[in-house]
């Protein structure tokens, strides 16, 4: 059974390791990850290169080379701490793998340096992570719509997140966002979606700095009767994000989603109970008139 059980979980998982494989961000960033280890480790690419080891073994790792990669796993397991998603995991040792290999490409050979930063950042340029596909409950709205639709009806209780494409977090963040809209929209509690990067006129509407230095985005805003009820992350008075974890518990929890769902379902059964007693009523009046006549 011991054996059985992380068998049975590998299997389970192969189609998700098949998608992130047929995705090209996917290969090629561990493929630069590892860049540095195969190149110091594959006998026909490591002949020739300077090492410092005593025994001027040319295809293994010295001790200064030993330490930034020990450095590196620390960095990783703190950052670490903090991430939710798988994909935050994988993103975190992409990023700081290809930052070590720098460092160590410079100190092996400058010219090695300057190839593998160029391909870095063509890599960057040209590869952006997989945008999430998944089943949602969640209008993306333009900048012409999310005013019209927040004022519409201000019966409606608006969960809305500010995005954008290129920022990594956001891209963490959508599988949860997609599973709460599926869990908790209802007619009278929605989840939208504005994709600042696109329309930077609605960041400055309500607030959102889309700069990667503030660390604003995702910014999740409640509205309720059409107004702003709360925001997270909150703003400092230096117009920095203060540190939110966006978890789907934290949303649950801070936003008070259980309640909200309870009241607005509660809220539209009221209002299809008067929309129902409407026609009765009528009924009710027209053959009173018709037995007055």
């Amino acid at each position: 059974m011991a054996v059985l059980a992380p068998l049975l979980a590998l299997l389970y998982s192969v189609p998700g390791i098949c998608r992130w494989l047929a995705q090209p961000y996917y290969p090629l960033s561990v493929l630069l990850s590892a860049a540095f280890l195969l190149v110091r480790k594959v006998p026909p690419l490591c002949q020739g290169l300077p090492s410092q080891r005593e025994d001027g073994n040319p295809c293994d790792f010295d001790w200064r080379e030993v330490e930034i990669l020990m450095f590196l796993s620390a960095i990783v397991m703190m950052k670490n701490r903090r991430s939710i998603t798988v994909d935050q995991h994988v993103g975190n040792i992409f990023m700081f793998s290809k930052v070590a290999n720098v460092i160590l490409f410079f100190r092996l050979d400058i010219r090695m340096g300057l190839l593998y930063l160029t391909l870095c950042i063509v890599f960057l340029m040209t590869c952006k992570p997989p945008i999430y596909l998944g089943p949602e409950y969640i209008k993306y709205f333009s900048d012409k719509t999310i005013d019209e639709e927040l004022a519409r009806d201000k019966r409606i209780t608006w969960i809305v997140e500010f995005f954008a494409n290129w920022s990594n977090e956001c891209q963490s963040f959508a599988p949860i966002y997609a599973d709460l809209s599926l869990k908790y929209n209802c007619a009278g509690l929605c989840f939208g979606k504005v994709d600042v990067g696109r329309y930077p006129d609605v960041a400055t509407r309500y607030k959102v700095s889309t700069s990667p230095l503030t660390k604003q985005l995702p910014t999740l805003i409640l509205f309720q009767g059409g107004k702003e009820a709360m925001r997270r992350p909150q703003i400092d008075k230096k117009g920095r994000a203060v540190s939110w974890n966006f978890s789907e518990e934290n949303v649950i929890r801070e936003f008070n989603l259980n309640e909200l769902y309870q009241r607005a379902k509660k809220t539209s059964k009221q209002s299809e109970e008067i929309s129902e007693e409407r026609p009765i009523a009528t009924e009710l009046l027209n053959g009173e008139t018709k037995k007055d006549k």
